[in-house]
């Protein structure tokens, strides 16, 4: 394939967006999204926008990569995450039927600045991942196609999306959201027709792929996205600013349709993903390489100008998410057009210069904050669900649910948590264990490198193995150890085998020479 073709592609696409932006920009634009003559947007400018700026180009490759790895339960995993949108319809209409007006609103009314301090931090750190996100994929697919091209590309994508951006704030991103999804169901919807129509594709091999490395640990995912996906909405800006800028049947509609075109794109990409592992494709550059010796150029260029649009589209809206944070609810800047792309400009530069440092550590965090976000699904339940159980009984003297209602919710509730909890420590002992054994168990036996560790003894009971944590790793595990080796004794031990199944490691111990 020719780079040039895909330049000149996304190149008229940007000009499109460029286009589609408002000619003149107001403040109640810039951070309310309403129209030229002073209007709220539309259903479907609201609906494609919500869409746009879910499926974003990080979203669109982490579907495909489940599903090389995990077969279509990955896909679905991934897909399950876009039921918030269901539950994020619940979120707003709830809130708005307390009279708040965002998030913050009525956390403040609830826990004060403390609160809102520390939901605002989450916020801000999810806002630069997606700057971050977006521009890493945009720098691997010009890569893909034309070494050493990433770097400019990155950055002139900054540019671009800090432009428009920046001249006209919400209203701008609105109204490029509905250009660059129209392109992007077009072109992605080609895409998967050529795929499906291909001499190689089996429908049923695909729904039934367990992926290269098997189907386990995507249904683990599968639970764990079914137990984020009430707080997950709350924890989105995009997602919520959008919920307060049309009146509530018209956002409530939003809602329902964006739930259903995202998870068909999310699933239709994902299958991307299983048939490159059904083909026995190997993972070569997050598989834009596979894809690339896969298909057709024609069907290659049709999959990165989606996931170059959707890169664009949610750059702008995670900028104008980040004014509307720094400037309405944090107050750092002034409610005008120059303070607000100040911010913008602010967030666009850290998220440039985390992409081309090549900090992968920013992923780390922003999972971090999506598990966060968990901690607000007690507050959201008792304060939107349960709260009507106690306006009714103030009105009537009365209550709503029977007190046996009210535990079981409360129970099963705390059943979803501790259960997520043990999830969350099963994937980290497997992924744990999956290092040991590539970088110390196998080099070790092909390159001579070293099996031997170090360990801090915890406990030495009598009939029963020790329990000893490695010391370069907060990692505890029980072994056998001499009778006499007593807690905060050093003792070394040998990695002699793992199990990844069962997340067993096998060390026996080294007597001192």
């Amino acid at each position: 394939m020719s780079p040039i073709v895909l330049f000149v592609l996304f190149g008229a696409i940007i000009a499109a967006s460029l286009l589609a932006a408002p000619r003149r920009a107001s403040v109640e634009g810039f951070f309310g999204g309403m129209t030229a003559q002073g209007g709220a947007p539309g259903l479907w400018t609201l609906v494609l926008s919500q869409v746009t700026t879910w499926i974003f180009a990080r979203s669109l490759m982490n579907a495909a990569i489940l599903g090389y790895y995990y077969g279509i339960a990955g896909t679905l995993a991934y897909a399950a995450y876009y039921g918030s949108f269901l539950t994020g319809g619940f979120i707003v209409g709830r809130l708005r039927q307390n009279g708040a007006m965002s998030v913050q609103d009525w956390l403040g009314a609830r826990f004060g600045g403390a609160g809102n301090a520390c939901y605002n931090l989450v916020i801000a750190l999810r806002l630069l991942s997606e700057v971050f996100a977006n521009l890493l994929v945009v720098g691997l697919i010009f890569n893909a196609v034309l070494a050493g091209s990433g770097t400019p590309a990155i950055l002139i994508v900054a540019l671009v999306g800090l432009g428009y951006s920046a001249w006209g704030g919400l209203s701008a991103a609105l109204r490029t959201d509905v250009v660059q999804m129209v392109v992007f169901l077009v072109v992605f919807g080609v895409a998967f027709v050529a795929l499906v129509v291909s001499p190689g594709f089996d429908l049923g091999a695909v729904v039934t792929a367990p992926g290269t490395a098997g189907a386990y640990n995507g249904w683990v995912l599968l639970a764990v996205a079914l137990l984020q996906v009430f707080s997950y909405p709350a924890h989105d800006p995009v997602m919520m600013d959008r919920g307060f800028i049309a009146d509530p049947e018209v956002t409530r509609r939003s809602f329902l349709h964006a739930f259903w075109i995202s998870t068909l794109c999310i699933i239709g990409f994902g299958f991307f993903g299983i048939q490159a592992s059904l083909v026995g494709a190997a993972y070569e550059g997050e598989l834009i390489g596979t894809w690339a010796t896969m298909f057709p150029a024609w069907v290659f260029v049709a999959l990165m100008i989606s996931l170059l649009v959707s890169a664009l589209s949610t750059l702008d809206s995670a900028l104008s998410s980040a004014a509307r944070l720094v400037v309405e609810e944090l107050k750092l800047a002034p409610r005008s057009l120059n303070g607000g792309r100040i911010v913008m400009l602010g967030f666009m530069a850290a998220g440039t210069v985390l992409t081309l440092w090549g900090n992968a550590t920013l992923f780390d965090a922003v999972a971090v904050s999506g598990t966060a976000s968990m901690f607000l699904t007690p507050v959201l339940v008792v304060g939107l669900v349960m709260q009507r159980q106690i306006s009714h009984f103030l009105s009537t003297g009365k209550p709503l649910y029977p007190a046996e209602s009210v535990a079981s919710v409360m129970q099963r509730a705390a059943v979803q948590l501790r259960e997520l909890a043990r999830l969350e420590e099963d994937r980290k002992r497997y992924w744990f264990l999956k290092y040991l054994m590539q970088t110390r168990l196998e080099v070790a036996g092909r390159d001579g490198g070293s099996d031997l560790f170090a360990a801090a003894v915890l406990e030495n009971v009598p009939g029963r193995r020790a329990l000893v944590e490695l010391a370069e790793y907060p990692f505890r595990l029980r072994a056998e150890v001499p009778a006499g080796s007593g807690p905060g004794e050093v003792v070394t031990l040998k990695l002699e085998g793992v199990d990844l199944w069962r997340r067993i490691p096998f060390f026996v111990h080294v007597p001192a020479s």
